[in-house]
């Protein structure tokens, strides 16, 4: 299964914020839109992503005080991406090994959306049902 099947039952939605909005903005998208995290573009281009994980840490960094913290402060600048292209298998070890619940999936140079580590674990659980079915309907049938 590529990522590019994941996009397909995700919204076409891409949330965003620029670099240089304040924190307390970032945490009200968040929470407003119900996500985990937001891409950050500059001119209409990603220069970053902010996930839930960055605002605690920023809070940490900065004293629990945000609030006059910009975005650009607390984001990952480069974070891992991946190509709509590649498995899901791969986006489970990137993240898993990257230790990261959001993954930027561009198809070239555009950004087509975010999968998150709960959109791989669905994924990979709906083929290994898929399979296991397969796998039951074969010993079924098989011939004495």
């Amino acid at each position: 299964m590529q990522i590019r099947e994941i996009l397909t039952l995700k919204s076409d939605d891409i949330h965003s914020i620029a670099p240089t909005d304040p924190v307390s903005s970032a945490v009200a998208k968040l929470v407003g839109l119900g996500v985990g995290s937001l891409v950050v573009l500059k001119n209409g281009e990603m220069v970053g992503l902010l996930t839930e994980r960055n605002v605690v840490q920023g809070m940490l960094k900065q004293g629990g005080d945000l609030k006059d913290a910009e975005v650009s402060s607390i984001m990952v600048a480069e974070p891992v991406v991946a190509n709509a292209d590649d498995s899901v298998d791969y986006a489970r070890d990137v993240m898993t090994k990257s230790h990261i619940g959001h993954l930027p999936i561009f198809d070239g140079n555009k950004l087509l959306g975010i999968i998150s580590f709960h959109d791989v674990a669905r994924a990979c659980l709906k083929e290994a049902n898929f399979e296991n079915s397969l796998l039951k309907r074969y010993i079924k049938h098989w011939p004495e």
